[in-house]
């Protein structure tokens, strides 16, 4: 087996010790999860496990055997090798050729084409990978990418794989396909180790748990011992959480009188561009104190719907109206000046490179120039201190604004960036991924700020492919398919958000509709009723 004993790794550029005194080991023919928080060390472990870096202190055995990494290519010929949430493959290459690079069998001294892609063509057939082996690697999903590496470790002959967050972008069906391939390579002896944030999907794969936390390996347990909440504990520390009554993050506690009856409309909105994925005659609605969930693979047109409502794209037909306003192809300044905020994917509306302090005046700092001072560019201080006390508070962290922003995890980003744009007195929120990356704390505390939110007036516009996180949020959820909307789904507001039964219906529901050929009329569903 494999083992990592007293592992340590200093980082002296920023002076960060991400892991100190960690250890795990990595049995034949299990599945064995690797856990914690965002920063607790996970990836930095593997890392160095894979041989991507070097440990400042501790050792890496396999059967007993010290072993030592200086590049990637050391650890995979010792067995070990890791599949990336976006696998890297060459541009332009085919997938069997891209799998053969490195080992290419030879004739004499040329490549034997022919001979390696009936050897990578056998490999897939044999683990029913079912690999368009001739098509470009720029064509494939992101499924099919991740496949393709595996099967480039499979070939050689990896004997202990390393998944790092390979479902958070995966449809529900991509992601049991997956699932299937796990159980797949551990029935052949091959060692899996998972990473995920999904907790509860993990809990149900794995054999055993490795928790780490402030880079410290904390427990090693079966995965049969532990649940959610047990697993939630050992994560972050706790004995036991509580809901706080109240929410002073938010600025307005009801809907404001006279409020716009939509936040947004869209009205047969199109969108077709060169390379990227198209939009038909797209019609949606979100209202104040309701949160629509759009759900969809982002090659089914995704990406492109939210960056045309965003203004980042210039829709060839149809319209935008924000809070009354048209705005449609006006930019992405247009949208935030109707009283509207957008937030990419994972952690994006923040700079990393800059500080804390810049990062929230970046809108405010224009309002700060005025006066005579003013006229000649600077800015006023204390209104801008004032400013950035406010938005700390709101976002509860206490941190000095002079820190770079890098200093923060993925879920103090994202309550500072929500937390800014409230204060800016946004009343519709577009957000695309926004749990992605984030650890179970800062997921559960998201969801909550979001609903908040909802509470209190605004409108909340979501495009996920998470279905869990879209079921547990969404009052509404539209299924984008082939650049149209195939199924419209209403959650039954009478049941509990977190009951199992209800998310497990509404992803099942999801998957069947982002599975089936796109029909001539968007179906309606109602949670509760018969299917169809």
């Amino acid at each position: 087996m494999v083992e990592l004993r007293g592992i340590g790794k200093y980082f002296p550029v920023n002076g960060v010790y991400a892991l100190d005194n960690a250890g795990f080991e990595l049995r034949p023919g299990e599945i064995h999860a690797l856990l914690g928080e965002n920063g607790a060390g996970k990836s930095t472990l593997m890392h160095i496990m894979a041989g991507y870096l070097k440990p400042s202190k501790g050792g890496i055995y396999i059967n007993g055997k010290e072993q030592h990494f200086a590049v990637p290519a050391d650890a995979l010929a010792a067995g070990i090798g890791m599949v990336r949430q976006h696998p890297n493959l060459v541009p332009g290459f085919k997938v069997w050729e891209d799998c053969i690079l490195g080992s290419e069998p030879a004739s004499g001294p040329f490549i034997n084409r022919k001979k390696a892609r009936n050897q990578i063509r056998s490999l897939s057939e044999r683990w029913g990978f079912d690999l368009p082996i001739d098509r470009p690697t720029d064509s494939l999903t992101v499924s099919l990418r991740q496949k393709t590496a595996v099967l480039a470790l499979l070939l050689r002959n990896a004997a202990y794989l390393v998944f790092d967050e390979p479902t958070a972008v995966l449809t529900p069906g991509e992601t049991q396909g997956l699932f299937t391939l796990f159980t797949q390579l551990k029935a052949e002896g091959k060692g899996i180790v998972l990473i995920s944030h999904k907790l509860e999907e993990t809990l149900g794969l794995a054999d055993r748990v490795t928790v780490l936390r402030k880079g410290k390996t904390v427990a090693v347990r079966s995965s049969a011992d532990l649940d959610g909440k047990s697993l939630g504990n050992l994560m972050f520390g706790l004995e036991e959480t509580e809901e706080k009554p109240g929410d002073p993050f938010l600025p307005n506690p009801e809907i404001p009188a006279g409020a716009n009856p939509t936040a947004l409309s869209v009205c047969k909105l199109s969108v077709e561009l060169p390379g990227r994925p198209f939009i038909r005659g797209v019609d949606l609605e979100v209202s104040p104190g309701k949160i629509l969930g759009i759900a969809g693979v982002r090659d089914s047109g995704l990406e492109t719907l939210e960056l045309a409502i965003a203004g980042f794209l210039r829709p060839t037909g149809g319209t935008v109206t924000v809070n009354g306003r048209d705005i449609t192809g006006q930019g992405p300044g247009a949208f935030r000046n109707a009283g509207a905020a957008y937030l990419g994917a994972g952690i994006s509306g923040s700079a990393p490179s800059l500080s804390i302090r810049d990062n929230i005046i970046l809108h405010a700092h224009r309002r700060s120039t005025r006066g005579f001072w003013g006229k000649l560019g600077f800015m006023d201080r204390d209104y801008l201190d004032t400013w950035i006390g406010m938005v700390l508070s709101k976002a509860h962290l206490f941190r000095s604004p002079g820190a770079g922003m890098a200093s923060f995890s993925g879920g103090m980003i994202q309550r500072l960036i929500l937390a800014r744009e409230s204060a800016e007195g946004a009343s519709l929120f577009v957000l695309a991924e926004p749990n992605r990356g984030l650890d179970q704390v800062s997921r559960a505390t998201l969801i909550g700020k979001l609903r908040a939110y909802a509470d209190s007036g605004k409108g909340i516009l979501i495009f996920s492919t998470d279905t869990e996180e879209l079921a547990i949020l969404s009052d509404e959820i539209r299924v984008l398919r082939n650049g149209v909307f195939s199924t419209r789904i209403f959650s039954d507001p009478l049941k509990n958000r977190n009951d199992p039964g209800r998310i497990r219906e509404i992803k099942n529901r999801i998957g069947r509709a982002m599975a089936e050929e796109t029909p001539p009329r968007e179906k309606v569903e109602i949670q509760g009723a018969p299917h169809g």
